[in-house]
């Protein structure tokens, strides 16, 4: 049996990068010499196993063949017999296909050097087209490593399996998966501009594909075009090393722009509650986790009332510190304004603005917390009142202490919110 470090780990060493997992390739042996060797067995569908002491994944040398659309559709064969060449074959980039022994030999039979050297990401072999998710991780690669372009004849292998609808055969819990990964990159926007650019955006997100070239309004969107905003939010999310939950509301905020009527173009009157609409469609769909969904929907419907609070009077600011859940939440708030941030400085010539409306919104919210509701809630009901008497009480000291805390008068006319 030969051990080879493989996959990530050899290069990202190569890249000059932290290597954090490991992952290890078996030739020349058996499950059970293994079993017998100490090592743990945890693979499901071929065989995998951990290291007795250094708990790192070692795989058994192994071919695979397609045998229905999709991503499952594979059949994998592990003998003592399968190479490390055979193995590395089916690896989908050639940065991906290098391994490494136990003398520090790489062993690079299909150029992923080269490749590293010219910041290229190329496919292996046209086994590539039989996997979908290679899509994914290709654009979500492209995300991670932005000064990487795609090889040509990589990028029209990618336009032809989504042509015979590969990508459609894709299951929402791994599209979810490696869209997740992509945001979390460091230029979230290039996953987005290589699936655009090998069709796969319009079958897996056809609510982003369509933004691109939807005009807005140029005095408050200089870049003017709503698809490239939305990659320059996503980007300062990156930049801002938002969470994911942020980053996934960045990507649906303005997603309503992309259903406004052509007609009233480029404003965008209601396309809030159009962007909430389709984000519940899209969770649904993906299956994305909840706390993405519920931060999500607040932030598209609530945005613009946030990044123009500053008009907003004390009974106002209340009203919108309600329907963001604030007083309840603080801290899902918190990544609220960071996604409003995001969405503030996206823009052509705002990058390093600073986005104003938080300190004001962050201290309303700790001047409407200071009220001790349960105080004069005990009051109140001590003097027969129930309740909405009662909540309008607690409503009406909140108002008086948000417009203490900022300098406002506590009843006034006040623009809609």
């Amino acid at each position: 049996m030969e051990l080879y470090e493989v996959g990530g780990a050899v290069r990202d060493a190569l890249l000059g990068r932290a290597v954090h997992d490991r992952d290890w390739v078996a030739v020349g042996a058996t499950p059970q010499q293994l079993v017998d060797a100490g090592y743990l067995p945890v693979g499901r569908d071929f065989p995998v196993f951990l290291h007795p002491q250094t708990r790192e994944e070692v795989a058994l040398a192994r071919t695979e063949r397609k045998t229905a659309p999709g991503y499952h559709g594979f059949a994998f064969h592990a003998a003592p017999e399968v190479t490390l060449e055979d193995d590395l074959a089916r690896r989908d980039l050639t940065i991906n296909a290098i391994a490494r022994g136990v003398d520090g030999r790489l062993i690079d039979p299909h150029g992923g050097q080269r490749d590293i050297a010219a910041r290229v990401l190329r496919h292996v072999s046209p086994a590539f087209a039989e996997d979908p998710v290679r899509v994914l991780r290709l654009a979500r690669f492209a995300a991670r490593l932005p000064d990487f372009t795609v090889a040509p004849e990589t990028m029209t292998l990618m336009q032809g399996m989504v042509v015979a609808g590969e990508v459609d055969a894709l299951v929402a819990e791994r599209v979810w998966q490696e869209l997740a990964r992509g945001l979390m990159e460091a230029l979230p926007s290039r996953m987005f501009e290589v699936l655009r650019a090998s069709g796969a955006l319009a079958r897996l997100l056809p609510e982003v594909e369509r933004l691109w070239g939807v005009p807005q309004r140029a005095d408050y969107h200089p870049e003017i075009d709503t698809g490239v905003h939305l990659m320059m939010v996503l980007d300062m999310s990156a930049r801002l090393a938002a969470p994911l939950a942020v980053r996934f509301a960045c990507l649906g905020h303005d997603l309503g722009k992309g259903t406004t009527p052509a007609d009233v173009l480029p404003r965008h009157l209601g396309h809030e509650a159009r962007s909430v609409a389709l984000l519940r469609a899209l969770g649904e769909r993906l299956r994305v986790p909840l706390d993405c969904r519920e931060l999500a929907e607040v932030v598209a419907r609530e945005h613009g009332n946030l990044h123009r609070s500053a008009e907003f009077g004390a009974a106002a600011l209340l009203r919108l510190l309600e329907r963001c859940d604030a007083i309840r939440k603080p801290r899902r708030f918190e990544q609220v304004l960071l996604a409003c941030e995001c969405d503030a400085r996206g823009r052509l010539g705002f990058e390093d603005s600073a986005y104003t409306p938080a300190p004001r919104l962050c201290s309303a919210l700790a001047a409407a917390q200071s009220v001790a509701t349960a105080d004069i809630a005990a009051q109140a009901m001590a003097r027969g009142q129930r309740g909405p008497a009662v909540g309008a009480i607690i409503q009406r000291a909140r108002i008086a202490a948000l417009a203490k805390a900022l300098g406002l008068p506590a009843e006034c006319d006040e623009p809609e919110d």
